[in-house]
């Protein structure tokens, strides 16, 4: 089988790569030339993603992947498309559809019968059938569900781990009609692997949803679930601090009653699903009121750790503090929707100068984000920690000269490192 695979991101490239492994002639479309070219030259475009070098030259070397800017080309001699384009929401939460226009645009130029267009990019409910089937037929001439079937298919991995996700997780697949759905599900099943997970209530592998409006409602439930579900978390935890309470035992009391599941809190929610996907249900569902909320306290928590410096720190105005971390997570190098910014906006607010550190990202890099560089050993008065990176862990107060206090966001400071510091841990008592 002959497959496009349009956008070659941090989820696209994995994906592609996964289907290449399989055996199938795989065809990488992205608008970036540069991502083009490192990908024909076997280089991965970005680093954290577990096995993606080794397979990215695997692949490449034996033929079955190349790149190319030119979608339509590689449409009109695929067999299937799948589409991971991205799709953000604006300052009002409304969904920006340019990009994923375009490249739908694109691949309707170069559709022919018989092919399969799957979109893996998480949508609100109703976007497949009704703006995306339409799109892809005025350009085509073809019609959705008769001369070629088109299904939503989400993806459901986290980068870093791209290739174990794909295997551990079920494959839910939902079509415009039946007769798409059956295409989708058969596509799918050629081209992954799964692991045999008894803890399911059926196999592991291709789930039928029966329709694109049930798979988009999927995807979205799961992540709204999850960012009420942090919230919760954090709002439990600025509770805690007042009451003297360590959130993180009482947490782990909880989660280990049956059915019972409550993330840790953090400083912030980023990257590409939790702080857009819920916004997109929004769109869809602007009365869920519980959304809203949970959206609203999740967005909070970066002021909340500032909150909390100024509570160790008093007036930060002329004052030198380190920020931790650009990255949304630890040993990802993706700075989308991060802590980061609102952490650095607040505290630059409250009248700190802020210098920023991300093991991740160089100097000129952080200095295009809008930052200025930390270098370790700089006399600093305060920290936030918004990032767990692995290398933050062995940081001590020889690293920050003069450092009185320290906001650590994701538990990731050994106390022991930084005597005589007061160290504010969310949702902790101050130590």
């Amino acid at each position: 089988m002959k497959i496009a695979l349009v956008a070659l991101g941090k989820i696209g490239l994995p994906l592609a790569v996964q289907f290449a492994k399989k055996g199938h002639h795989v065809i990488g479309c992205d608008v970036n030339q540069r991502t083009v070219d490192l990908v024909n030259a076997a280089q991965e475009p970005f680093p954290g993603e577990a096995h993606l070098d080794q397979y990215l030259k695997e692949v490449v070397a034996s033929g079955l992947l190349r790149a190319t800017t030119d979608t339509t080309a590689a449409v009109a001699e695929c067999d299937a498309v799948v589409v991971v384009v991205p799709l953000f929401v604006d300052n009002d939460g409304i969904p920006d559809f340019g990009w994923m226009d375009a490249a739908t645009e694109k691949i309707a130029a170069g559709l022919k019968p018989g092919i399969l267009v799957s979109y893996e990019t998480t949508l609100p409910v109703g976007t497949t059938r009704t703006r995306f089937a339409p799109a892809l037929e005025k350009i085509s001439g073809l019609t959705a569900g008769k001369d070629f079937d088109l299904v939503f298919s989400p993806e459901r991995v986290l980068t870093g781990r791209v290739f174990a996700d794909l295997r551990k997780y079920p494959k839910l697949v939902g079509g415009i009609n039946k007769q798409s759905t059956e295409a989708g599900v058969k596509f799918y099943e050629a081209v992954l692997d799964f692991d045999d997970r008894p803890d399911l209530t059926e196999k592991n592998g291709v789930w039928d949803l029966g329709t694109a409006e049930a798979s988009e409602m999927a995807k979205l439930a799961e992540t709204t679930y999850r960012d009420v579900n942090i919230a919760l978390a954090n709002q439990f935890a600025v509770f805690a601090e007042g009451a003297n309470i360590d959130i993180a035992k009482v947490i782990a009391a909880s989660n280990s009653q049956p059915f019972s599941h409550i993330h840790q809190p953090g400083i912030a929610v980023g990257g590409h699903c939790i702080p857009i996907y819920p916004r997109f249900y929004l769109w869809n569902d602007p009365e869920a009121t519980v959304v809203r909320a949970a959206r609203a306290a999740n967005a909070a928590m970066p002021a909340h750790a500032v909150d909390l410096l100024v509570e160790e720190l008093g007036n930060l105005a002329g004052k030198t503090i380190a920020a931790l971390g650009i990255s949304y997570r630890g040993g990802v190098k993706e700075s989308a929707f991060s802590g980061i910014f609102p952490a650095v906006e607040a505290l630059k607010a409250a009248g700190a100068t802020v210098l920023v550190h991300d093991p991740m990202y160089t100097d000129e890099e952080i200095v295009a984000l809008g930052f200025t560089p930390l270098t370790l050993g700089t006399a600093v008065e305060g920290v936030v920690l918004q990032a767990d990176h692995a290398e933050y862990k062995t940081l001590t107060s020889q690293d920050f000269p003069g450092v009185k206090a320290i906001v650590d966001g994701r538990r990731s400071l050994a106390s022991s490192n930084f005597p005589g510091v007061r160290i504010r841990v969310i949702g902790a008592p101050a130590q």
